[in-house]
C-alpha cells in the first residue's frame, strides 16, 4: 500500500519482508533539506533498503547526500574517485575478466572492526537486462529461526576476512599484505542494531569460522567440532537464500538503492552477458558490532 509522508515522498513498499521505492524526491534536494533527510533515515529504518528512480546527480552530491549518514570511507581493493574520496567506481566492461566478489550473499566489509552503517549506491550505465541486485532482511532472518538455534549462537563470534575473499585471488606476497592492514575481525553470530534495537543474523560471505565454538557445551568429540560447527554455519549462512526474507531490484541508468547495511545482505546478479556495468557507491563508516 503506497503512503505519502508529511514533505509528500511517496512510498510503495516493494515486499512484505523489505524495501520500499521513493518517489517524489530527489535526493541532491534531501542532502540540503533536514526534514526531507530526516524522513528517508526513518524510512530506511523501517524498510532497510530504498529505491529511487531518475536521480540524475552528480558525484558531488552523490557524495554530499550519503554524508549526512556520517563520514564515508575508501576500499582497499575497488577503485575510489580521485576527486571526491568515499566515492568507489564499481565498474564492468565486456573485455575484464570477471571477478565474483559480488556475486555471493554478503554485507559489505565486515572484515573491517567497524563495518559501514550503510551505503548509498548510483548506477551510471547498466545491461539492457540482467544485472539487478538483491536484499536479504537478516532481523527477519533472525526472528524466524527456531528457538534452539537462537539459543546455541546466543554466545557465538566469528572471524570475517578480507585475505579469504579479496585477497584469494592475489599473489601472496600482496594477499598477505592486504591481511596485516586488514586483520581478520571478529563479531557476535548476532548483533544488536544500535538504532531500533533488533537482533541481527550476522555472518555471510566475509565469515570463515567461529571463534568460540569448540566449549564442552557443543563439542563432545571432534565430529562435533568439525564438521559439526561448519554445518551450522553454513545453515545461518544459508538464510539469505530464503526468498521470503529478499527484495529484487532491476536496475536502470540514475537508480538509487540505499540500504542499512547493518540488518541486511546483497546479492549482485551477475547473468549479464559482455557489456558496460558500472555503479558508485559511497559507503558510510559504522560502528563496532554488539
Amino acid at each position: 500500500m503506497t503512503t505519502t509522508t508529511t514533505t509528500g515522498i511517496r512510498v510503495e513498499p516493494l515486499t512484505c519482508a523489505i524495501g520500499a521505492e521513493l518517489q517524489g524526491v530527489q535526493l541532491s534536494a534531501a542532502a540540503r533539506d533536514d526534514t526531507l533527510f530526516a524522513e528517508i533515515r526513518a524510512l530506511l529504518l523501517r524498510h532497510k533498503v530504498l529505491f529511487l528512480r531518475n536521480q540524475d546527480m552528480t558525484r558531488a552530491e552523490h557524495v554530499a547526500f550519503a554524508r549526512r549518514f556520517g563520514d564515508l570511507e575508501d576500499h582497499p581493493v575497488a577503485g575510489s574517485d580521485p576527486d571526491h574520496p568515499g566515492l568507489v567506481r564499481i565498474y564492468k566492461s565486456p573485455d575484464a575478466p570477471i571477478d565474483r566478489y559480488e556475486n555471493s550473499w554478503h554485507t559489505d566489509a565486515t572484515w573491517r572492526e567497524k563495518p559501514p552503517m550503510g551505503c548509498v549506491l548510483h548506477c551510471v550505465e547498466c545491461p539492457p537486462v540482467g544485472g539487478d541486485t538483491m536484499w536479504a532482511n537478516m532481523a527477519l532472518a533472525y526472528e524466524n529461526l527456531p528457538a534452539h538455534i537462537k539459543t546455541q549462537i546466543a554466545p557465538l563470534r566469528a572471524r570475517h576476512s578480507i585475505e579469504a575473499t579479496f585477497g584469494a585471488a592475489m599473489p601472496t606476497e600482496k594477499r598477505l599484505a592486504l591481511k596485516a592492514q586488514f586483520p581478520d575481525a571478529e563479531h557476535p553470530v548476532v548483533r544488536t542494531h544500535p538504532e531500533t534495537g533488533e537482533k541481527v543474523l550476522f555472518v555471510n560471505g566475509f565469515t570463515t569460522h567461529f571463534t568460540n565454538f569448540h566449549t564442552p557445551a557443543n563439542v563432545r568429540f571432534g565430529q562435533d567440532y568439525s564438521p559439526g560447527g561448519g554445518d551450522l554455519l553454513r545453515y545461518l549462512l544459508m538464510q539469505a537464500a530464503i526468498p521470503e526474507y529478499q527484495v529484487r531490484w532491476r536496475w536502470q541508468p540514475h537508480s538509487v538503492a540505499i540500504w542499512d547495511n547493518r540488518a541486511t545482505q546483497h546479492y549482485a546478479v551477475m547473468d549479464y552477458p559482455p557489456c558496460h556495468r558500472k555503479m558508485e557507491r559511497a559507503g558510510i563508516m559504522g560502528d563496532t558490532p554488539f
